[in-house]
């Protein structure tokens, strides 16, 4: 089993469901603060590694959603400036094992990656539930 490092936003109702399934899987999860760590760039692009500059961001964060950042138009520079200065629109989780680490919680990834317990892996556990009406979430 394995020792996982977890920033989250401590009232994510989908980060507690995450860390659920990683504790019942065996893990030990080490949670941490997403908004409150003092990122580097350096060190936050590390969760990044694969992935393209859009799918590091939280599509829940209301400066996404009022359309006041366009991932799309971004580059990595721009993309971690405004992450630093506003971590709501990082993805998360953020999660590190040894010096591995990734953005998101994909399910099939994760088992893939970590071992997960067997649970149904066609649940949504990154968008947040209250993404689907047309408020958006006060707490992102």
């Amino acid at each position: 089993m394995a020792t996982v490092i977890f920033y989250e936003k401590p009232e994510c109702a989908n980060n507690k469901r995450q860390k659920r399934l990683l504790i019942e899987a065996g893990h030990t999860v080490i949670a941490k603060n997403l908004l409150t760590e003092v990122w580097q760039a350096e060190q936050l692009r590390l969760f990044f590694s694969g992935l393209a500059v859009r799918d590091w961001f939280n599509y829940s964060a209301p400066a996404i959603k009022y359309g006041e950042v366009e991932p799309d138009t971004l580059n990595e520079q721009q993309a971690l400036a405004l992450m630093l200065d506003n971590p709501v629109l990082i993805r998360r989780p953020l999660m590190q094992v040894g010096e591995q680490r990734i953005a998101g919680f994909h399910q099939e990834y994760v088992n893939e990656w970590l071992g997960l317990t067997a649970h149904n892996t066609t649940q949504d556990l990154e968008s947040c539930p209250r993404s689907a009406s047309s408020s958006v979430c006060s707490h992102d």
